[in-house]
């Protein structure tokens, strides 16, 4: 058997028991990352030289006996707005082009204690901030099952890869979908965890209150064995919940009698695709066949998700990304007509301007800072700051954000109540399947609208988990999504794997991951 048609967990085995080396497994997916990527553009950087030294160095303790971590050998991929120091940390920005962190995220070192072997950073839409990965500065990604669409977004390098068999697992990161959508149009596993359940520092922020770091993998027993190795208190980051670690893969094949799993009749409204209904619909039945029972339920204040979300998390964005402006942080705009001696500068006239520096010098600096941003930000970023910048003003604050954060509480509210009902929440990931590169990308509301069933469970703070429940006539995955009580992994991992031994869908693999050489 090929590594590349290994799980996660075989994969771990295999190299802990001899059966198979650390080098041998990192050198069959960099060899498939150099075969496919030129088609599918998953990846910024690729380590390979740091990737094969990792491995031989596992393989040469596991020969002397030395204790291994529980990701020995792994090949993972990290998503790109996770800082390494080894290689480039760009958020497919210009802003960050080449930027190398002085550190480790918490989570990249939790792999490297784990000794996983960290392969590449993946493409993602610029500083998280989109649903498709067509914002990306380096190029889109193309989804693996029609190169001619979207993988989704924002972590659709960290998906593409996986669906492409170029790396077992890897790293995303989640604001108001970006690890569950990509995994349910790519049709992979994708865990958004409980906020706070893993570090966060050293991950670019885009809105603080609402990222979170998950597991993108096969299967939820790969999610799982990802997920106990990057979970846990962090004291460097003060969202980091001290809540202890279990043992994530233990349970997974406990029944599902007894679990209640809520159904929202809303979610099958207008703008649902028909294909996707009737997978999501044959979900339900196949949970209800595994000893589930399934209970409709109301969350009134979820079709205020989008309109929430694209308040809360933008204000965030405006303040998080004031640090770019090329004097602090990020790409300086090139001196040119900034400097106030030169012809059509600005240079202060004696005795006017402010302080010592003279008024000539402030305009410049303000120019440069002007020039810098709007070179370094691509146009979804430039908006978002607006957006943001703009609900954050004064005379419109009350308005719009602190509006908005009430409303967050009332959809936090509705979580809290419906979790005295049932255990789960189900229901689709996207109302569509993979839909074509440019389709949207014109239109800024309808992009906005494909995040419509992921939101809120950001805005409410719990867990959620995409896997695929079927495929459209025209051979695209359809994903079906479950949520959580807050640190309630444990049974979204569970209940994500017996639907898993029941179907076959998270086995089957796009035409372009089985080409021949």
């Amino acid at each position: 058997m090929q590594p590349s048609d290994m799980s996660a967990v075989d994969l771990v085995t295999a190299v802990r028991h001899g059966d198979l080396t650390a080098l041998r497994a990192t050198e069959a997916f960099l060899e498939r990352i150099e075969r496919l990527d030129g088609q599918i553009n998953a990846f910024l950087s690729v380590d390979r030289e740091g990737a094969l030294r990792t491995a031989a160095a596992i393989d040469e303790k596991r020969k002397k006996g030395q204790p291994l971590g529980p990701l020995a050998g792994l090949p993972v991929a990290v998503k790109d707005a996770l800082c390494t120091f080894d290689q480039p940390t760009t958020c497919a920005s210009k802003m960050l082009a080449g930027f190398r962190p002085p550190y480790d995220a918490e989570v990249v070192a939790r792999l490297r204690a784990a000794d996983a072997v960290i392969v590449g950073k993946t493409n993602m839409d610029e500083f998280a901030m989109g649903g498709s990965n067509e914002n990306s500065a380096f190029g889109p990604v193309h989804n693996p099952w029609d190169l001619t669409r979207a993988p989704g977004g924002s972590s659709g390098g960290s998906a593409a890869c996986v669906a492409a068999d170029m790396a077992p697992v890897a790293i995303g990161s989640d604001t108001g979908g970006s690890i569950r959508q990509p995994a349910g149009l790519c049709g992979i596993t994708g865990l958004k965890p409980t906020y706070g359940r893993v570090s966060r520092r050293g991950l670019v922020a885009f809105a603080s209150s609402l990222d979170q770091i998950g597991p993108m993998a096969r299967s939820a027993g790969d999610c799982a064995l990802l997920l106990e190795t990057i979970a846990g208190h962090d004291p460097g980051d003060a969202t980091s919940l001290e809540s202890p670690v279990p043992p994530y893969g233990a349970d997974l094949d406990r029944p599902l009698e007894g679990v209640r799993i809520g159904r929202v009749p809303a979610h099958f409204g207008a703008g649902l695709c028909p294909e996707v209904a009737h997978a999501v619909e044959e979900a339900f039945a196949a949970f209800r066949a595994a000893g589930a029972t399934i209970i409709d339920i109301d969350m009134p204040h979820a079709d205020a998700g989008v309109a929430t979300y694209y308040l809360i998390a933008p204000c965030e964005a405006s303040s998080n990304l004031a640090r770019y402006d090329g004097a602090h942080y990020g790409h300086r705009a090139e001196p040119g007509r900034l400097h106030p001696a030169e012809p059509g500068g600005h240079r202060a006239e004696p005795g006017k301007g402010s302080g010592a520096s003279g008024g000539g010098f402030e305009s410049a600096l303000v120019e440069m800072y002007c020039r810098s941003r709007a070179e370094g930000f691509g146009p979804e970023v430039k908006r978002r700051i607006m957006l943001g910048t703009y609900a954050l003003s004064a005379g419109y604050y009350d308005a719009y954000y602190a509006k908005a954060l009430k409303v967050r509480r009332l959809i936090r509210q509705d979580y809290l109540d419906a979790f005295e009902k049932v255990d789960l929440i189900g229901g689709p990931v996207s109302a569509t399947a993979a839909f074509k590169l440019g389709e949207k990308s014109g239109d800024p509301l309808a992009m906005y609208l494909v995040d419509l069933y992921t939101v809120c469970t950001n805005l409410a703070g719990v867990g959620g988990i995409s896997f695929p429940c079927g495929f459209t006539k025209g051979g695209l995955p359809i994903g079906f999504q479950l949520q959580a009580p807050a640190l309630a992994e444990p049974l979204l991992l569970r209940a994500t794997d017996r639907y898993q031994h029941l179907t076959d869908w998270h086995r089957r693999r796009p035409a372009i991951a089985a080409r021949p050489r």
